[in-house]
């Protein structure tokens, strides 16, 4: 008979949910940023009249895992913090509060991305007109840039520090 100690122990926790969503959303985020999107730029993508459906649709995709994986990790500092497990994340009171505050960034960032900034970056490259081909950037494109890659750099930033964080309480208890 397995004593409950036992069964406890081999049961997966929230913890370790929480850094397998970080580790999945940061190593998504880390390719796509770093691998496709620069491909597609080198390959002349970026100059097809197409271009921002193709990306529009890689990004909708991509914003909906984010989501989860935000909504995932949310959910299980919560449930960690309601448990009130004495090897958890959120024993020491500053911890718990980063790491929420951490998670909710994560979770905002991923809100901004998907309701905001994609479906305006995304707007700003249609072509409406077929018969005139722009070949120039829009001017407010870089300034979306740009604040696109400010919310990335906070929210590897975030995500690596609240991996960090939960990685070290993990071994830890281990």
């Amino acid at each position: 008979m397995v004593s409950t100690r036992e069964f406890n122990t081999r049961r997966p926790s929230w913890q370790t949910a929480v850094l397998i969503a970080l580790g999945f959303w940061l190593s998504g985020s880390v390719i796509l940023d770093f691998l496709i999107m620069p491909s597609m730029y080198g390959s002349g993508m970026m100059n097809q009249p197409d271009f921002a459906t193709a990306g529009y649709s890689i990004f909708w995709l991509f914003n909906r895992v984010e989501l989860l994986c935000g909504a995932l990790i949310l959910t299980g500092l919560l449930a960690i913090r309601h448990k009130r497990n004495p090897f958890a994340v959120i024993t020491s009171g500053l911890k718990s509060r980063w790491a929420l505050f951490l998670s909710l960034a994560l979770f905002s960032i991923a809100l901004i991305y998907t309701y905001i900034l994609t479906p305006d970056m995304s707007a700003l490259g249609l072509q409406l007109d077929l018969f005139t081909p722009t070949t120039e950037i829009p001017t407010g494109m870089n300034q979306l840039h740009g604040l696109y890659w400010g919310l990335e750099l906070m929210k590897l930033t975030a995500g690596g520090l609240l991996f960090s964080v939960c990685y070290r309480e993990t071994i830890s208890r281990i």
